[in-house]
Protein backbone atom coordinates (compact mmCIF):
# COMPACT_ATOMS: atom_id res chain seq x y z
CA UNK A 1 0.00 0.00 0.00
CA UNK A 2 2.70 2.42 0.68
CA UNK A 3 4.33 2.17 -2.25
CA UNK A 4 1.16 2.59 -4.45
CA UNK A 5 0.28 5.90 -2.60
CA UNK A 6 2.94 8.00 -3.39
CA UNK A 7 2.60 7.67 -7.15
CA UNK A 8 -0.76 7.44 -7.29
CA UNK A 9 -1.31 10.72 -5.55
CA UNK A 10 0.87 13.02 -7.75
CA UNK A 11 -0.38 11.60 -10.91
CA UNK A 12 -4.27 12.46 -9.70
CA UNK A 13 -2.73 15.81 -9.05
CA UNK A 14 -1.56 15.92 -12.37
CA UNK A 15 -4.65 15.23 -13.97
CA UNK A 16 -6.11 17.74 -12.50
CA UNK A 17 -3.74 20.71 -12.84
CA UNK A 18 -3.77 19.14 -16.75
CA UNK A 19 -6.95 19.32 -16.81
CA UNK A 20 -7.00 23.17 -15.16
CA UNK A 21 -4.27 24.24 -17.72
CA UNK A 22 -6.72 23.00 -20.91
CA UNK A 23 -9.65 24.73 -19.34
CA UNK A 24 -8.56 27.76 -17.52
CA UNK A 25 -10.80 30.16 -19.62
CA UNK A 26 -14.11 28.38 -18.80
CA UNK A 27 -13.09 28.12 -15.28
CA UNK A 28 -11.63 31.97 -15.04
CA UNK A 29 -15.00 33.01 -16.80
CA UNK A 30 -17.40 31.29 -14.04
CA UNK A 31 -14.54 32.58 -11.73
CA UNK A 32 -14.72 35.85 -12.51
CA UNK A 33 -18.49 36.30 -12.87
CA UNK A 34 -18.31 35.24 -8.90
CA UNK A 35 -15.89 37.25 -7.75
CA UNK A 36 -17.58 40.16 -9.63
CA UNK A 37 -20.76 39.66 -8.08
CA UNK A 38 -19.10 39.23 -4.79
CA UNK A 39 -17.24 42.49 -5.18
CA UNK A 40 -20.39 44.66 -6.05
CA UNK A 41 -22.83 43.18 -3.42
CA UNK A 42 -19.84 44.36 -0.87
CA UNK A 43 -19.32 47.69 -2.61
CA UNK A 44 -23.34 47.97 -2.60
CA UNK A 45 -24.18 47.09 1.00
CA UNK A 46 -26.50 43.65 0.03
CA UNK A 47 -28.07 45.72 -2.89
CA UNK A 48 -27.04 43.74 -5.76
CA UNK A 49 -28.26 40.50 -4.51
CA UNK A 50 -31.89 41.57 -3.56
CA UNK A 51 -34.46 40.34 -5.07
CA UNK A 52 -36.13 43.33 -7.30
CA UNK A 53 -32.38 44.13 -8.11
CA UNK A 54 -32.06 40.40 -9.26
CA UNK A 55 -35.13 40.97 -11.23
CA UNK A 56 -34.52 44.32 -13.00
CA UNK A 57 -30.57 42.49 -13.60
CA UNK A 58 -32.37 39.93 -15.31
CA UNK A 59 -34.69 42.32 -17.30
CA UNK A 60 -32.29 44.37 -18.09
CA UNK A 61 -29.96 41.73 -19.85
CA UNK A 62 -32.24 39.54 -20.79
CA UNK A 63 -32.42 41.44 -24.61
CA UNK A 64 -28.56 41.68 -24.95
CA UNK A 65 -28.43 37.52 -23.58
CA UNK A 66 -30.46 36.69 -26.38
CA UNK A 67 -28.76 38.42 -28.99
CA UNK A 68 -25.74 37.21 -27.57
CA UNK A 69 -26.31 33.44 -28.54
CA UNK A 70 -26.82 34.69 -31.96
CA UNK A 71 -23.71 36.69 -31.69
CA UNK A 72 -21.72 33.77 -31.04
CA UNK A 73 -22.42 31.97 -33.98
CA UNK A 74 -21.53 34.74 -36.37
CA UNK A 75 -18.43 35.31 -34.46
CA UNK A 76 -17.16 31.19 -34.47
CA UNK A 77 -18.54 31.11 -38.05
CA UNK A 78 -15.49 34.22 -38.45
CA UNK A 79 -17.59 37.31 -39.09
CA UNK A 80 -19.14 40.37 -36.90
CA UNK A 81 -22.20 41.54 -37.21
CA UNK A 82 -22.43 45.82 -36.40
CA UNK A 83 -26.57 45.84 -37.58
CA UNK A 84 -27.58 44.47 -34.23
CA UNK A 85 -28.70 47.11 -32.20
CA UNK A 86 -29.79 48.90 -35.40
CA UNK A 87 -31.93 46.45 -35.94
CA UNK A 88 -33.41 45.34 -32.57
CA UNK A 89 -34.19 49.37 -33.05
CA UNK A 90 -35.90 48.90 -35.87
CA UNK A 91 -38.24 45.82 -35.19
CA UNK A 92 -39.57 47.36 -32.26
CA UNK A 93 -40.55 50.65 -33.98
CA UNK A 94 -42.12 48.14 -36.77
CA UNK A 95 -44.02 46.56 -33.85
CA UNK A 96 -45.08 49.93 -32.77
CA UNK A 97 -46.14 50.74 -35.99
CA UNK A 98 -48.22 47.46 -36.18
CA UNK A 99 -49.80 47.65 -32.77
CA UNK A 100 -50.46 51.06 -31.82
CA UNK A 101 -51.27 52.80 -35.00
CA UNK A 102 -52.68 49.96 -37.01
CA UNK A 103 -53.86 48.21 -34.44
CA UNK A 104 -52.79 44.80 -35.53
CA UNK A 105 -52.81 42.09 -32.61
CA UNK A 106 -49.42 41.70 -30.76
CA UNK A 107 -49.35 37.20 -32.36
CA UNK A 108 -49.19 37.99 -35.49
CA UNK A 109 -46.94 41.24 -34.85
CA UNK A 110 -44.67 39.23 -33.32
CA UNK A 111 -44.66 36.60 -36.07
CA UNK A 112 -44.58 39.23 -38.93
CA UNK A 113 -41.05 41.12 -36.80
CA UNK A 114 -39.20 37.93 -36.93
CA UNK A 115 -40.25 37.12 -40.17
CA UNK A 116 -38.60 40.40 -40.92
CA UNK A 117 -35.30 40.33 -38.73
CA UNK A 118 -34.95 36.76 -40.36
CA UNK A 119 -34.29 38.30 -43.58
CA UNK A 120 -32.76 41.49 -42.60
CA UNK A 121 -29.92 39.05 -41.17
CA UNK A 122 -30.12 36.82 -44.92
CA UNK A 123 -29.81 39.54 -46.89
CA UNK A 124 -26.96 40.91 -45.32
CA UNK A 125 -25.54 37.37 -45.03
CA UNK A 126 -26.20 36.97 -48.69
CA UNK A 127 -23.91 39.91 -49.42
CA UNK A 128 -21.15 38.26 -47.44
CA UNK A 129 -21.65 34.82 -47.98
CA UNK A 130 -22.07 35.21 -52.15
CA UNK A 131 -20.59 38.48 -52.96
CA UNK A 132 -17.60 38.17 -50.62
CA UNK A 133 -18.30 41.64 -49.09
CA UNK A 134 -16.35 42.09 -45.84
CA UNK A 135 -19.15 41.37 -42.84
CA UNK A 136 -17.74 44.26 -41.20
CA UNK A 137 -18.99 46.81 -44.15
CA UNK A 138 -22.01 44.91 -44.52
CA UNK A 139 -23.23 45.46 -41.06
CA UNK A 140 -21.78 48.66 -41.01
CA UNK A 141 -23.99 49.87 -43.59
CA UNK A 142 -26.62 47.85 -42.11
CA UNK A 143 -26.83 50.12 -38.65
CA UNK A 144 -26.83 53.04 -40.63
CA UNK A 145 -29.91 52.00 -43.20
CA UNK A 146 -31.99 50.67 -39.91
CA UNK A 147 -30.92 53.52 -37.43
CA UNK A 148 -32.73 55.77 -40.18
CA UNK A 149 -35.55 53.35 -40.89
CA UNK A 150 -36.56 53.57 -36.80
CA UNK A 151 -36.46 57.17 -37.39
CA UNK A 152 -38.22 57.55 -40.30
CA UNK A 153 -40.99 54.49 -39.36
CA UNK A 154 -41.29 56.77 -35.91
CA UNK A 155 -41.31 60.21 -37.60
CA UNK A 156 -38.49 60.55 -34.84
CA UNK A 157 -40.99 60.89 -31.70
CA UNK A 158 -41.88 57.56 -29.45
CA UNK A 159 -44.62 55.64 -30.28
CA UNK A 160 -46.80 53.63 -27.55
CA UNK A 161 -47.90 52.35 -25.13
CA UNK A 162 -48.62 48.81 -26.38
CA UNK A 163 -50.89 46.17 -25.11
CA UNK A 164 -50.89 44.72 -21.84
CA UNK A 165 -50.92 41.09 -23.78
CA UNK A 166 -48.05 42.16 -25.29
CA UNK A 167 -46.04 44.20 -22.16
CA UNK A 168 -46.10 40.72 -20.32
CA UNK A 169 -43.37 39.14 -23.12
CA UNK A 170 -40.87 41.41 -20.47
CA UNK A 171 -42.69 42.51 -17.50
CA UNK A 172 -44.38 39.83 -16.86
CA UNK A 173 -44.27 36.79 -14.27
CA UNK A 174 -45.04 32.79 -14.21
CA UNK A 175 -48.53 32.46 -13.14
CA UNK A 176 -48.83 31.59 -9.29
CA UNK A 177 -50.37 28.29 -8.77
CA UNK A 178 -50.14 27.80 -5.09
CA UNK A 179 -51.45 30.06 -2.54
CA UNK A 180 -49.19 31.84 -0.25
CA UNK A 181 -48.88 35.32 0.22
CA UNK A 182 -45.67 35.26 1.50
CA UNK A 183 -43.67 32.91 -1.35
CA UNK A 184 -44.43 32.60 -4.55
CA UNK A 185 -44.17 28.35 -4.58
CA UNK A 186 -44.43 28.04 -8.36
CA UNK A 187 -41.36 29.58 -9.39
CA UNK A 188 -39.80 27.78 -6.62
CA UNK A 189 -40.81 24.64 -7.34
CA UNK A 190 -39.98 24.88 -11.11
CA UNK A 191 -36.19 26.03 -9.73
CA UNK A 192 -35.57 22.81 -7.52
CA UNK A 193 -36.78 20.38 -10.44
CA UNK A 194 -34.73 22.85 -12.76
CA UNK A 195 -31.82 21.95 -10.65
CA UNK A 196 -32.57 18.31 -10.23
CA UNK A 197 -33.06 17.73 -13.79
CA UNK A 198 -29.58 19.56 -14.70
CA UNK A 199 -27.86 17.63 -11.46
CA UNK A 200 -29.42 14.07 -13.51
CA UNK A 201 -28.32 15.21 -17.38
CA UNK A 202 -24.76 16.50 -15.83
CA UNK A 203 -24.03 12.65 -14.10
CA UNK A 204 -25.71 10.42 -17.35
CA UNK A 205 -23.24 12.56 -19.53
CA UNK A 206 -20.79 12.16 -17.60
CA UNK A 207 -21.30 8.38 -17.50
CA UNK A 208 -22.10 8.17 -21.28
CA UNK A 209 -18.63 9.94 -22.03
CA UNK A 210 -16.76 6.86 -19.39
CA UNK A 211 -18.86 4.37 -21.31
CA UNK A 212 -17.38 5.45 -24.73
CA UNK A 213 -13.87 6.25 -23.25
CA UNK A 214 -14.05 9.86 -24.22
CA UNK A 215 -12.24 12.63 -21.79
CA UNK A 216 -13.42 13.22 -18.49
CA UNK A 217 -13.17 16.22 -16.20
CA UNK A 218 -11.84 15.07 -12.61
CA UNK A 219 -14.58 13.65 -10.83
CA UNK A 220 -13.64 16.20 -7.85
CA UNK A 221 -14.11 19.01 -10.37
CA UNK A 222 -16.95 17.85 -11.77
CA UNK A 223 -19.37 17.21 -8.66
CA UNK A 224 -18.00 20.73 -7.08
CA UNK A 225 -19.24 22.34 -10.37
CA UNK A 226 -22.87 20.57 -10.76
CA UNK A 227 -23.40 20.86 -6.72
CA UNK A 228 -22.51 24.62 -7.25
CA UNK A 229 -24.77 24.60 -10.23
CA UNK A 230 -27.85 22.84 -8.80
CA UNK A 231 -27.64 25.44 -5.29
CA UNK A 232 -27.08 28.39 -7.35
CA UNK A 233 -30.55 27.61 -9.53
CA UNK A 234 -32.27 27.11 -5.91
CA UNK A 235 -30.63 29.85 -4.27
CA UNK A 236 -31.96 32.15 -7.18
CA UNK A 237 -34.93 30.91 -7.50
CA UNK A 238 -35.84 31.30 -3.75
CA UNK A 239 -34.47 34.58 -3.67
CA UNK A 240 -36.92 35.13 -7.06
CA UNK A 241 -40.09 33.69 -5.28
CA UNK A 242 -39.50 35.77 -2.44
CA UNK A 243 -40.28 38.68 -4.68
CA UNK A 244 -42.28 38.15 -7.87
CA UNK A 245 -40.93 35.00 -9.26
CA UNK A 246 -39.63 33.89 -12.24
CA UNK A 247 -39.99 36.19 -15.38
CA UNK A 248 -41.58 35.31 -18.31
CA UNK A 249 -38.12 36.16 -20.48
CA UNK A 250 -36.60 34.13 -18.07
CA UNK A 251 -37.88 31.02 -19.82
CA UNK A 252 -37.37 32.39 -22.67
CA UNK A 253 -33.59 32.94 -22.29
CA UNK A 254 -33.44 29.39 -20.78
CA UNK A 255 -35.19 27.80 -23.51
CA UNK A 256 -32.59 30.07 -26.23
CA UNK A 257 -29.77 28.86 -23.94
CA UNK A 258 -30.51 25.09 -24.27
CA UNK A 259 -31.43 24.93 -27.63
CA UNK A 260 -28.30 26.93 -28.97
CA UNK A 261 -26.23 24.81 -26.89
CA UNK A 262 -27.61 21.66 -28.28
CA UNK A 263 -27.35 22.49 -31.38
CA UNK A 264 -23.64 23.78 -31.10
CA UNK A 265 -23.05 20.38 -29.39
CA UNK A 266 -24.90 17.88 -30.91
CA UNK A 267 -25.64 18.63 -34.49
CA UNK A 268 -23.64 18.42 -37.52
CA UNK A 269 -24.80 22.12 -38.42
CA UNK A 270 -23.03 23.22 -35.20
CA UNK A 271 -20.06 20.93 -36.22
CA UNK A 272 -19.90 22.67 -39.56
CA UNK A 273 -20.35 26.16 -37.97
CA UNK A 274 -17.37 25.74 -35.81
CA UNK A 275 -14.77 24.09 -38.79
CA UNK A 276 -15.77 26.90 -41.27
CA UNK A 277 -14.82 29.35 -38.37
CA UNK A 278 -11.08 27.41 -37.86
CA UNK A 279 -10.77 26.74 -41.43
CA UNK A 280 -12.85 28.34 -44.38
CA UNK A 281 -10.75 26.60 -47.08
CA UNK A 282 -10.77 23.81 -45.67
CA UNK A 283 -14.29 23.32 -44.91
CA UNK A 284 -15.31 23.94 -48.69
CA UNK A 285 -12.90 21.68 -49.40
CA UNK A 286 -14.70 18.86 -48.03
CA UNK A 287 -17.97 19.16 -49.76
CA UNK A 288 -19.51 21.86 -47.25
CA UNK A 289 -21.44 24.43 -48.62
CA UNK A 290 -19.88 27.45 -46.35
CA UNK A 291 -22.09 30.23 -48.12
CA UNK A 292 -25.13 28.43 -46.58
CA UNK A 293 -23.67 28.34 -43.38
CA UNK A 294 -22.60 32.09 -43.39
CA UNK A 295 -26.26 32.46 -44.44
CA UNK A 296 -27.91 30.67 -41.63
CA UNK A 297 -25.53 32.21 -39.43
CA UNK A 298 -26.91 36.05 -40.45
CA UNK A 299 -29.83 34.75 -40.70
CA UNK A 300 -30.34 33.72 -37.09
CA UNK A 301 -28.88 36.70 -35.83
CA UNK A 302 -31.15 38.86 -37.87
CA UNK A 303 -34.54 36.67 -35.93
CA UNK A 304 -32.75 36.74 -32.23
CA UNK A 305 -31.97 40.74 -32.70
CA UNK A 306 -35.81 40.95 -33.66
CA UNK A 307 -37.24 39.11 -30.78
CA UNK A 308 -34.65 41.49 -28.31
CA UNK A 309 -35.96 43.89 -29.84
CA UNK A 310 -39.48 43.00 -29.02
CA UNK A 311 -38.41 42.18 -25.23
CA UNK A 312 -36.94 45.62 -24.93
CA UNK A 313 -39.98 47.31 -26.40
CA UNK A 314 -42.13 45.40 -24.46
CA UNK A 315 -39.94 46.33 -21.59
CA UNK A 316 -39.77 49.95 -22.57
CA UNK A 317 -43.46 49.95 -23.23
CA UNK A 318 -42.88 52.40 -26.17
CA UNK A 319 -40.86 52.24 -29.09
CA UNK A 320 -38.26 55.24 -29.43
CA UNK A 321 -36.19 56.36 -31.72
CA UNK A 322 -32.71 55.37 -29.86
CA UNK A 323 -33.92 52.09 -28.91
CA UNK A 324 -30.89 49.27 -29.33
CA UNK A 325 -28.06 52.58 -29.34
CA UNK A 326 -25.04 50.72 -28.61
CA UNK A 327 -26.16 47.71 -27.93
CA UNK A 328 -23.80 46.01 -30.66
CA UNK A 329 -21.07 47.08 -28.53
CA UNK A 330 -22.30 45.36 -25.37
CA UNK A 331 -23.41 41.68 -27.12
CA UNK A 332 -20.19 42.09 -28.87
CA UNK A 333 -18.45 42.20 -25.54
CA UNK A 334 -20.31 39.71 -24.30
CA UNK A 335 -18.73 36.86 -26.12
CA UNK A 336 -15.34 38.00 -26.59
CA UNK A 337 -15.04 38.11 -23.06
CA UNK A 338 -17.01 34.78 -22.92
CA UNK A 339 -14.24 33.06 -24.24
CA UNK A 340 -15.05 33.45 -27.96
CA UNK A 341 -12.38 34.16 -30.14
CA UNK A 342 -11.40 37.31 -32.86
CA UNK A 343 -10.85 34.81 -35.48
CA UNK A 344 -13.32 32.19 -35.38
CA UNK A 345 -13.76 28.75 -34.48
CA UNK A 346 -14.16 29.20 -30.91
CA UNK A 347 -16.50 29.72 -28.90
CA UNK A 348 -19.46 28.46 -26.10
CA UNK A 349 -23.46 29.45 -25.84
CA UNK A 350 -22.63 29.43 -21.26
CA UNK A 351 -19.49 31.09 -22.59
CA UNK A 352 -21.29 34.21 -24.07
CA UNK A 353 -23.86 34.18 -21.22
CA UNK A 354 -21.86 34.46 -18.44
CA UNK A 355 -19.93 36.97 -20.40
CA UNK A 356 -23.83 38.68 -21.14
CA UNK A 357 -23.90 38.80 -17.30
CA UNK A 358 -20.04 39.74 -16.54
CA UNK A 359 -21.11 42.59 -18.00
CA UNK A 360 -24.68 43.02 -17.10
CA UNK A 361 -23.36 43.01 -13.27
CA UNK A 362 -20.81 45.25 -13.64
CA UNK A 363 -23.56 47.99 -15.18
CA UNK A 364 -26.24 47.12 -12.48
CA UNK A 365 -23.15 47.06 -9.91
CA UNK A 366 -21.59 50.62 -11.03
CA UNK A 367 -25.12 52.24 -11.30
CA UNK A 368 -26.14 51.63 -7.83
CA UNK A 369 -22.83 52.83 -6.58
CA UNK A 370 -23.29 56.23 -8.70
CA UNK A 371 -20.32 55.73 -11.26
CA UNK A 372 -21.19 57.83 -14.16
CA UNK A 373 -21.62 56.72 -17.68
CA UNK A 374 -18.17 57.95 -18.68
CA UNK A 375 -16.29 55.97 -16.44
CA UNK A 376 -18.67 52.98 -16.92
CA UNK A 377 -18.00 53.08 -20.77
CA UNK A 378 -14.11 53.27 -19.81
CA UNK A 379 -14.32 50.10 -17.57
CA UNK A 380 -16.30 47.97 -19.59
CA UNK A 381 -13.58 48.84 -22.67
CA UNK A 382 -10.82 48.39 -20.70
CA UNK A 383 -12.19 44.78 -19.82
CA UNK A 384 -12.87 43.75 -23.17
CA UNK A 385 -9.66 44.67 -24.17
CA UNK A 386 -7.91 42.56 -21.69
CA UNK A 387 -10.72 39.47 -22.78
CA UNK A 388 -9.11 40.16 -26.39
CA UNK A 389 -5.43 39.80 -24.82
CA UNK A 390 -6.12 36.85 -22.80
CA UNK A 391 -7.36 34.67 -25.96
CA UNK A 392 -4.26 36.78 -28.14
CA UNK A 393 -1.71 35.53 -25.54
CA UNK A 394 -3.03 32.22 -25.15
CA UNK A 395 -3.37 31.08 -28.56
CA UNK A 396 0.18 32.41 -29.37
CA UNK A 397 1.41 30.50 -26.67
CA UNK A 398 -0.03 27.44 -27.64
Amino acid sequence: MSSVAPTTIPAARQERGNFLKANMREYGMLLSLVVIMGLFQVLTDGTLLRPLNLTNLVLQNSYIVIMALGMLLVIVAGHIDLSVGSVCGFIGALAAVLMVQMGWHPVPTTIACLVAGGLIGAAQGWCVAYRRIPSFIVTLAGMLVFKGLSLALLGGMSVGPFPVAFQRLSSGFIPEVFTDEGMRLTSLVIGVIAAVIWFAVQMRARQHQAKHGMDEEPYPFFLGKTLVFSAAIVAFSWLMASYKGLPNVLIVMVVLMLAYDFVTHRTTLGRRIYALGGNEKATRLSGIKTERLTLFAFANMGVLAALAGLVFAARLNTATPKAGLGFELDVIAACFIGGASASGGVGKVMGAVIGAFIMGVMNNGMSIMGIGIDYQQVIKGLVLLAAVFIDVYNKNKA
